[in-house]
């Protein structure tokens, strides 16, 4: 475990030494302290203060290869095994499951299908406007002049 004095720390956050140590003083982030009551911060303290966990971590952990042609197929899968077997290497989990083409197609169909739901979700707040919208088409249409009341906005 290293251990840091203040003003490493303080450098290794991009914060001054004085904000350490008001935020010793009001709890944000306790310093520990030597038998001598000199303040001294730890790696772990560095990770914690930067939201990255070492244990219980939920974070996503994602490989990427590709290739520059078709002909290179057998390089990518190359390259895919290898980065799996280095994630597994540094206790990086990755879920190591490949999918058959059928399933990544059902896959991708059903993101498609969620993001135009959440879009028609979304013009539920253009509700009314949409409605005057039609309104005012419907009074052109039949060769009436659109109500005095209603707005008309140039598009």
């Amino acid at each position: 475990m290293t251990n840091y004095k203040p003003k490493d720390f303080a450098e290794l956050l991009g914060v001054s030494v004085k904000t350490l140590q008001r935020w010793d003083r009001d709890g944000i982030l306790k310093a520990n302290r030597t038998p001598t009551n000199r303040r001294y911060y730890t790696y772990d303290q560095y990770l914690q203060f930067k939201g990255i966990q070492t244990e219980n971590d939920i974070r996503d952990t994602v490989i990427y290869a590709r290739v520059s042609i078709r002909n290179q197929k057998d390089d990518l899968q190359n390259q895919v095994e290898f980065l799996k077997q280095f994630c597994n290497a540094k206790g990086i989990i990755v879920n190591n499951e490949t999918l058959s083409p059928n399933e990544e197609l059902v896959q991708d169909i059903i993101s498609i299908l969620h993001v135009f739901s959440c879009r028609l979700y979304g013009f539920r707040k253009y509700k009314n406007q949409i409605k005057e919208d039609e309104e005012i088409a419907k009074e052109l249409q039949n060769g009436n002049k659109p109500n005095a009341g209603t707005n008309t906005k140039d598009k």
